[in-house]
């Protein structure tokens, strides 16, 4: 692809930095300036980029012409064939830096993740295969330096999870998490099948960009919070005070509760930002509504109702229905080995946004099979 947008746009909004930086004011504000900076410098970057990339379009039209001349020297003919593939090698790897230098990062890749996992269909088998998602999302964690924090949860009667709800924090978490929300299902014999049958089983997995209090403001007044005492199993000091929080949102209707922690205090505040997380979802959900019947490319929305994920135990094979990727890796990937999956959405999304950018299809190979029940 050699048509590139335009790139004046760009080109304006960086003399716009440019002069803001020049005003012997900049630096008063520290934490603006920072952030213009930044701005600024990826700016320069882009265009330095995409004038470069104008130049060895230039030089490639030149080596053909002196290619295709009877009359110029042989020597340099030879020398201009040889040049050729490296210079469209840098005009490539160039187009791909410029594309995705134009494409605007979502505000939300860099936060911490509050992720939900809930049971579905499927009774214990769901419950058991929730707690199996909770150790692989661990284990990827661990592997890249994230923490988790344990925010509330329910256990089943066999030992697994019926709902759990934590903290991810660390480097770009939303950024590498965020396809992961949805309908994830299993295929497998249950440890409680006496016969050998197959169940099939659904998780849903909700991952939310933590909201901060200056991004969602909640009215007291449109609160209704309530203590209780914590049920279930826990240790020592379960069920003697009311340490138990659950909020509802009157205008959602949305409700959390909390009881993992062991003062009324701290599961106050964990649902509290579990609450301000779901909220900022649902806005950032609305302000995208109006562009969902043009977002028909391979991602999907990542909500609730889709099935995004097939984990089929007997064939050691892991499906992800929105590309069409099949792996026939399980327990890898269920070892906490989610690279390939997400590198695969990641290439996904990057062909979606720059066809939008493009205005037209843009190839991206990420299959590694079918679309497979």
């Amino acid at each position: 692809m050699d048509q590139l947008p335009p790139i004046t746009p760009f080109q304006r909004r960086l003399d716009e930095l440019d002069a803001q930086m020049s005003d012997p004011s900049f630096y008063s504000h520290p934490r603006k300036a920072a952030d213009i900076t930044r701005e600024q410098q990826a700016l320069r970057q882009l265009v330095d980029n995409h004038r470069v990339f104008m130049q060895l379009g230039v030089d490639l039209e030149e080596h053909a012409r002196l290619i295709k001349d009877p009359r110029a020297d042989a020597e340099l003919r030879e020398l201009a064939q040889q040049e050729v593939p490296e210079l469209e090698r840098r005009r490539e790897d160039l187009l791909q830096a410029v594309l995705q230098a134009m494409i605007p990062p979502e505000p939300s890749d860099s936060r911490n993740t509050v992720m939900e996992i809930r049971a579905g269909t499927g009774g214990d088998e769901a419950s058991l295969f929730a707690a199996d998602l909770f150790r692989l999302y661990s284990k990827y964690a661990e592997g890249r330096g994230w923490k988790i924090q344990p925010m509330s949860s329910s256990m089943s009667d066999r030992g697994g999870f019926k709902e759990i709800i934590f903290l991810v924090t660390g480097q770009e978490v939303y950024k590498q998490l965020k396809y992961e929300s949805g309908v994830h299902r299993v295929q497998r014999i249950p440890v409680t099948e006496a016969n050998g049958r197959i169940h099939t089983s659904t998780i849903t997995v909700a991952v939310l960009p933590e909201a901060e209090e200056v991004d969602v403001q909640i009215d007291p007044q449109d609160l209704d919070i309530s203590v209780m005492r914590a049920s279930g199993p826990g240790g020592q000091g379960v069920n003697t005070t009311d340490s138990a929080v659950r909020i509802v949102h009157k205008p959602s209707g949305l409700m959390v509760y909390c009881a993992d922690g062991r003062s009324q205090q701290k599961n106050k505040a964990q649902a509290m930002a579990v609450l301000r997380s779901r909220l900022l979802k649902l806005k950032e959900e609305e302000e995208q509504a109006k562009y969902a019947a043009q977002r028909r490319g391979q991602i999907g929305t990542g909500g609730r109702s889709e099935r995004i994920r097939t984990y089929n135990f007997p064939q050691n094979r892991v499906t992800d229905h929105r590309i069409g990727l099949t792996l026939y890796s399980l327990p890898a990937i269920m070892e906490g080995n989610l690279d390939p999956v997400i590198t695969a959405l990641q290439r996904a999304d990057f062909a979606e946004k720059l066809a939008e950018l493009t205005g037209g299809p843009v190839p991206v190979h990420t299959r590694a099979g079918g679309d497979e029940d």
